[in-house]
């Protein structure tokens, strides 16, 4: 091993370089972070994910109505929105459930919140956000969950201050609290000992950017004595004490900055909070114990596991209720927490909670997805449609399986046909552009086109077009649409368009050659 470099000595956890490394990683990455697959994404916000948290919300809103609050806008903030597809599924969603339902509930407000300016301007220009944005039903906002003290939401231009809001906030944190400093512990024979950390690394820190620093640093660890008071909360200090006798040898995260990041939230409304969180992590005791020095799991920025059994602790210690998973968590946690006055009475969201996470939910469907992966090669067209049902028609889950796809679908029956072309239409409609290389628009295009719906073809090689500009093979399929729909008079235009763009292409020579009687 060559000469390491010292980039920070005996540093409390909490307080390590490595927060701000993640954090310029995402400032300087944007959308690129996603798009260019560097850290993963679509095992939180996929279709599923999205119809999840839109039947939870529906709930909520539901219990509001019960109460006779019906006038007040409700306000969604989704915290380190990121990329803005879980956004995008959650409203999609949510308004065609909204539109099935017969009572009146109180209208919504989804903010796309974040701190990076890239993403934040990504949202405001995005083209499938606009008609929401014109609706008044999304905006966008920097907030730091931890700092700032209003939401300004940039398209209405609205302050919102603290107390300023008579309904319950409604905040999600999808794959958030995983990146946000926490405090590190040992617990050790009824001892708690405060963690450091030192931090090595083979690359000059004043040379290298941050995603290639925390790609390749080395972690010390060094523990200490924790004197109580520890926390300027008490209550912080409480549930910090109550692991004493809940855990014999294990390091814990302990999540003081998520704590601080509610309370913040908390202050905007009068009336409480409600938080929907997805990530990897472990709310029951047991799974807590025998946690050895934590390995950073780096893919690009870095993340950690979660301490939800301490969040349901902080909840439950103010009168709240916590959903957490009765069965299923084998993959990701998918959490409820209520911060108000009479939670227990919340029944429509209890309900829905049982029904969309616990009965059957997103956990459940990453595990029907690995079976679906180690099988494919035995799943018939009938069992694919059930899939993308299963799915909610996610966008990404569809080009995962679109190779089996277009195998079986050489031999397909005339019902078969109708399904899979309403399939086809049901998954572009849940798909969101973060400019990704794939080209879901085409790939469609070119299944419509083999089962014999050109005109629908044609709609989707221009979306293609629109997204990744024109190409010499777009142009050859969609001169095949309108040879197929007999337009002869287009059919001339357009092949003589392609010439002049692509005039070396040489399947355009074949096109010539087609009878058009």
């Amino acid at each position: 091993m060559g000469e390491l470099y010292e980039v920070e000595s005996n540093i409390p956890f909490s307080e390590s370089l490595i927060w701000k490394l993640n954090q310029d990683f995402y400032h300087n990455k944007g959308i690129a972070a996603w798009s260019d697959d560097i850290v993963p994404h679509h095992m939180t916000s996929n279709s599923k994910v999205g119809k999840t948290y839109a039947e939870l919300i529906l709930a909520f809103l539901k219990d509001l109505a019960t109460k006779g609050k019906t006038e007040e806008t409700v306000y969604i903030v989704e915290l380190g929105a990121g990329h803005g597809r879980l956004a995008f599924h959650i409203l999609n969603h949510l308004q065609t459930l909204l539109q099935a339902t017969e009572e009146k509930t109180p209208p919504y407000c989804y903010v796309l919140s974040d701190i990076v300016e890239e993403n934040l301007a990504f949202f405001q220009i995005h083209p499938q956000f606009q008609t929401y944005l014109k609706q008044g039903i999304l905006d966008v906002s920097f907030f730091d969950g931890l700092k700032s003290e209003q939401l300004f939401l940039r398209h209405s231009e609205k302050s919102i201050q603290p107390k300023d809001l008579e309904q319950p906030l409604v905040a999600i944190a999808n794959y958030f609290f995983d990146s946000l400093p926490t405090e590190l512990f040992q617990i050790q024979e009824n001892e708690i000992l405060s963690c450091s950390v030192s931090i090595y690394s083979k690359n000059n820190p004043k040379e290298v950017k941050a995603e290639t620093l925390l790609k390749d640093m080395d972690l010390s660890y060094h523990l200490s004595p924790t004197h109580f008071p520890f926390h300027e909360d008490p209550l912080l200090d409480d549930i910090l004490n109550d692991y004493k006798n809940l855990l014999s040898s294990t390091y814990l995260f302990f999540p003081k900055k998520g704590f601080d990041c509610l309370k913040n939230l908390t202050s905007f409304s009068k009336a409480g909070l409600m938080l929907l969180t997805m990530d990897k992590g472990f709310h029951e005791i047991h799974n807590l114990e025998n946690k050895k020095e934590p390995d950073i799991i780096t893919h690009g920025s870095i993340s950690i596991w979660v301490n939800y059994h301490a969040f349901i602790s902080y909840c439950k210690k103010q009168g709240g209720k916590a959903l957490f998973p009765s069965f299923s968590n084998f993959h990701l946690e998918i959490g409820c927490l209520l911060f108000m006055e009479e939670s227990e009475s919340f029944s429509y969201t209890d309900a829905a909670y049982q029904q969309f996470v616990n009965d059957f939910g997103p956990d459940d469907f990453n595990s029907i997805k690995q079976l679906t992966y180690s099988n494919i090669s035995k799943i018939k067209l009938k069992e694919l449609i059930a899939l993308y049902r299963l799915s909610d028609y996610d966008s990404t889950f569809f080009m995962r399986l679109l190779p089996r796809l277009k195998q079986v679908a050489q031999t397909i029956t005339l019902n078969e046909r109708k399904r899979l072309e309403e399939t086809l239409g049901y998954v572009w409609n849940m798909y969101f552009n973060i400019n990704e290389n794939f080209d879901l628009a085409f790939e469609i295009g070119c299944l419509l086109y083999d089962l014999g719906y050109f005109a629908k073809a044609l709609n989707y090689y221009q979306h293609s077009v629109n997204f990744f500009g024109q190409k010499a093979d777009i142009y050859y399929n969609q001169i095949l649409c309108l040879y197929q729909l007999r337009q002869d008079t287009l059919f001339h235009q357009v092949l003589n368009e392609a010439k002049i763009s692509f005039p070396d292409y040489e399947l355009f020579k074949k096109l010539d050659q087609l009878d058009m009687s």
